[in-house]
């Protein structure tokens, strides 16, 4: 982890709420938890992630409509997760919902949104 990322991290861990757990760092890397506000957002969990951060807001859930989300993060490059209005509503009534982002640079990651997304604990 960068000392950015980390900074960054610690910051957002001082204002709590839910987390957004993120998986995987390129190759090998760890899962690291980014904490948002306790405003009912949801965050996702990001296969393979090198720096990026998806979260569907709480005003997002609440209008149920489509969403394009950038989950750039802090990432050098941008990913696109689309989500239907379908996606979201399941979201917002606490499915799981797994979707895979455009391709950048080569790559895709699956982005999978459900409430209460944590990590288990230390080496997760």
């Amino acid at each position: 982890m960068e000392r950015r990322e980390f900074t960054v991290l610690s910051a957002l861990a001082l204002l709590g709420g839910a987390t957004i757990t993120v998986s995987g760092c390129g190759a090998g890397g760890n899962p690291m938890s980014v904490p948002t506000a306790g405003d009912g957002s949801v965050g996702g969990t990001i296969s393979a992630n090198h720096g990026h951060v998806a979260t569907i807001t709480a005003a997002d859930l609440g209008a149920g409509g489509e969403l394009n989300l950038n989950i750039q993060g802090g990432a050098s490059h941008n990913h696109v997760v689309a989500l239907t209005a379908t996606d979201v509503v399941s979201v917002r009534g606490g499915q799981a919902v797994a979707r895979e982002s455009s391709d950048t640079s080569g790559h895709t990651h699956i982005v999978t949104f459900a409430k209460g997304n944590q990590n288990s604990g230390p080496g997760y």
